[in-house]
């Protein structure tokens, strides 16, 4: 029998299976997005499967938040998903949730964009525009400097992946913007600057 290797509209509908919460919904579609600019970005072949880790990978987190990525390993097992595939997922949670330390590109790109997603789209939402057509790099690296700012999200992580990748965290941040544009209608942004 062949490895099962899961679909997009697969993973999207075990995704709402169990997440509700649009706002989950909409971090989902960010980093699914984001994975898959950063999987062309570095010419990868198989920019499906780093966008379907992208996807799911907060699959557990409404549910069972204080057993985060444990269960979604337990749900990924019983759905029979590759080993590799569910490594990279639980990679995202590195030092916070799990021991599993991103060692591929995709699994340290996953790692170090999954909360640059909720700063950035935090930054666009408070602008005039409510778009990331405008938004630059810098009006990001302002709102990284104020801790207040988008406060749940742990700027360690992203300096730690930023240094895994060995990139400038200027260039991360300014693809991480490029790779949400494609999914800016979906997650509430404005995709016109009137």
């Amino acid at each position: 029998m062949d490895k099962y290797i899961p679909t997009r509209e697969e993973t999207y509908k075990l995704l709402t299976k169990y997440v509700q919460d649009p706002s989950l919904i909409n971090h989902a579609l960010m980093v699914e997005a984001v994975m898959g600019h950063f999987a062309e970005l570095f010419g990868e072949e198989d920019v499906e499967k780093w966008r379907i880790i992208g996807l799911i990978h907060d699959l557990d987190f409404e549910k069972y938040p204080d057993e985060h990525c444990k269960m979604t390993k337990k749900i990924l097992e019983e759905e029979n998903w590759p080993e590799d595939y569910i490594r990279a997922v639980l990679s995202h949670g590195w030092m916070t949730c799990t021991d599993v330390e991103p060692k591929h590109k995709m699994e340290k790109v996953i790692y170090t964009v999954d909360e640059l997603t909720g700063l950035i789209y935090a930054t666009a939402i408070m602008r005039p525009s409510k778009s990331l057509l405008d938004l630059k790099v810098k009006s990001v690296k302002k709102k990284w400097k104020q801790k207040s700012f988008a406060a749940g999200v742990d700027r360690e992580v992203i300096a730690r992946g930023a240094e895994m990748l060995g990139m400038e965290l200027d260039e991360i941040i300014k693809e991480t913007i490029e790779g949400m544009k494609s999914v800016a209608g979906e997650i509430g942004l404005k995709t016109t600057l009137d």
